[in-house]
């Protein structure tokens, strides 16, 4: 609206240079935007200085409208426009005509915020509000026509006095619509609709400055998906109660003005041949819901967690996602759940890169998530995809090539394998996409059969394991306390400065080579693709993820991990067994 809101002031410096300088004084922020046709720069304002009011924020002296409850941003533009004479709109002249006829022209500009994602649904949504928008206010101009309603503000009431209309439809985030909310109405959450007119009352001038109507999507599709209608629908909706308080309605005012302003909603949905009721009847509907619901609260969703349904409608704040595997993506029973499988669909559909970066051997994470179809080319693991492996000792880059590797002493390895023999205590060798083993144990399948790991092969003797292959790390397998009370004393001693011992699960005890270590393997990985840890969230929940959690912009350790691991994180996740992961992208990746 730049072009005609600078032809206002130009006016107004003709004929009241005091208003004008007062009218620039008043519009404190612009908010930027490019036609999405021309690919051109304007400008719009999408406010003006505010003062308390119990009922809203007073711009221009004109209250906001708002439902349900200077910052300068990119905007995607579409402009609607149209003629009276096309719409049979009756003109209606402020003085007697002197000069020609002429046709009130209803101007509509549509927006769209940039950190919206280029959402299909969204754009065609925009187009379509470009015809809707100057159709809803034609009709609703209409209706100011003999009307009769003792609470509506008639600032705005003979239309026909002007050349042009202009009013602005901004469709954006939460976080956007929740910072106007707190500014004008120092309400820091997000809501539905905000209504914000720039109208002056008393000022003879051509063009009718409506105002601005700005619509969170993402509150939107969650109301329609609630009340069973399309995300169309319901901003559609949205948009009628928003235009209704910019020509001087305000159900806030009294329960009188409640049942008038929803009235006239209903007409004009009607009139317009839209779905839905007005966004006051669906309020009513959904607070009863709600009463109906409140016996039940561990059924609502958290207030800080974002819906699957409209997590689309959400700029991804990484780039990359960093994922633990046991006791973090697993649950206690070794699988990956739908939820959390979903979750990583979905933030790989918007983007994000998910890494795992996990204690197994790739052979192994492969084989879990081919379980709920995340391996391949476009899932999270394949043969060619990046990851860090056996805690960092193996790493992979760009198209799954090696690009790290560390071997353990074969003297501690030999040295491991004889109290493996002489104690009974199974002991397995990681090679990469190998593991070996002096002899059969159940412990020995289950990590076959329930960690997905490679099938542990049967060595003859210490020798021929140690000739077989070049090894990574060694994993006793014991009973929780017998690794608590035992192993982990006796190897932290016998390894001394030629290994370190960790554990990912309390009844494995791992000893790998010194200096190494899950975090190395993740910042080798990230200055290979260039990636900083700014751009980089991570999960876990062993000991083991200490230094991953500390290197990312975030960390996350999950409730059932260790003390040391919860302590260093930023925040602190559900466990494995309530979709940790899941929970942890829907409230902090987007």
């Amino acid at each position: 609206m730049l072009a005609r809101r600078s032809s206002l002031l130009r006016i107004l410096r003709r004929r009241d240079p005091e208003m004008a300088r007062a009218l620039l004084r008043a519009v404190p922020f612009a908010s930027s935007l490019r036609s999405s046709s021309a690919l051109h720069s304007q400008t719009v304002h999408l406010g003006a200085a505010a003062s308390s009011s119990p009922l809203g924020t007073s711009l221009f002296g004109n209250k906001v409208g708002f439902f349900g409850a200077g910052n300068e941003k990119q905007l995607t533009g579409l402009c609607g426009r149209v003629w009276a004479s096309q719409r049979g709109y009756r003109k209606v002249r402020r003085r007697a005509a002197k000069s020609k006829d002429r046709e009130l022209e209803l101007n509509a500009s549509i927006c769209i915020e940039e950190d919206l994602p280029d959402d299909l649904e969204i754009l065609s949504i925009a187009e379509l509000l470009r015809l809707n928008v100057p159709m809803a206010m034609k009709l609703a101009f209409d209706g100011l026509k003999d009307a009769t309603y003792q609470t509506r503000d008639t600032a705005i009431d003979d239309v026909g006095g002007f050349q042009s209309v202009e009013l602005s439809v901004l469709l954006c985030n939460d976080d956007f619509i929740r910072k106007l909310n707190k500014e004008w109405r120092d309400e820091d959450h997000a809501t539905d609709v905000l209504s914000m007119s720039q109208h002056v009352a008393g000022l003879k001038l051509p063009i009718l400055m409506l105002g601005d109507i700005v619509i969170s999507v993402e509150t939107a599709a969650r109301q329609a998906e609630e009340r069973g209608h399309t995300l169309l629908d319901e901003i559609r909706i949205l948009m009628v109660h928003g235009l209704l308080h910019l020509l001087g309605f305000d159900h806030e005012l009294s329960e009188e003005a409640e049942a008038e302003m929803e009235k006239e909603e209903e007409l004009l949905l009607k009139s317009l041949g839209w779905k839905g009721k007005g966004l006051i009847q669906s309020a009513y509907d959904t607070k009863t819901d709600t009463d109906l619901r409140a016996e039940n609260p561990d059924d609502d969703l958290p207030k800080d967690r974002k819906r699957e349904g409209s997590l689309r409608f959400y700029k991804p704040k990484f780039s990359y996602i960093f994922c633990d595997m046991d006791g973090t993506l697993l649950n206690s029973e070794s699988r990956i759940s739908l939820t959390n499988a979903k979750a990583l669909k979905e933030a790989l559909s918007r983007g994000v890169k998910v890494v795992i970066a996990s204690g197994k051997a790739r052979p192994a994470v492969i084989n879990i998530l081919q379980m709920v179809d995340l391996a391949g080319k476009d899932g999270v693991i394949s043969q060619f995809t990046p990851g860090v492996f056996v805690q960092g000792l193996l790493v992979y880059g760009r198209q799954g090539r090696e690009i790290y590797r560390r071997n353990l002493e074969p003297d501690v390895c030999r040295e491991a394998f004889i109290y493996s023999r002489e104690h009974g205590i199974p002991l397995i060798a990681f090679c990469e996409d190998r593991c070996l083993t002096l002899f059969e144990h159940p412990l020995v399948d289950s990590l076959h059969t329930i960690y997905k790991e490679p099938k542990a092969e049967i060595m003859p003797s210490i020798e021929d394991l140690l000739a077989a292959a070049d090894i990574q790390k060694i994993i006793f397998l014991d009973a929780a306390e017998g690794v608590a009370t035992n192993l982990r004393p006796y190897w932290s001693e016998a390894t001394g400065a030629r290994a370190n011992v960790v554990q990912a699960v309390p009844d494995m005890l791992e000893i790998v080579p010194p200096g190494t270590s899950k975090g190395s393997g993740v910042k080798m990985l990230l200055d290979h693709l260039g990636v900083a840890p700014k751009e980089v969230m991570a999960i876990g929940d062993g000991e083991n993820d200490i230094e991953m959690l500390e290197l990312a912009s975030l960390g996350i350790a999950l409730s059932n991990g260790s003390e040391k691991t919860k302590a260093v994180a930023n925040v602190i996740g559900v466990s494995n067994d309530e979709d940790g992961v899941a929970d942890a992208i829907y409230r902090y990746a987007f």
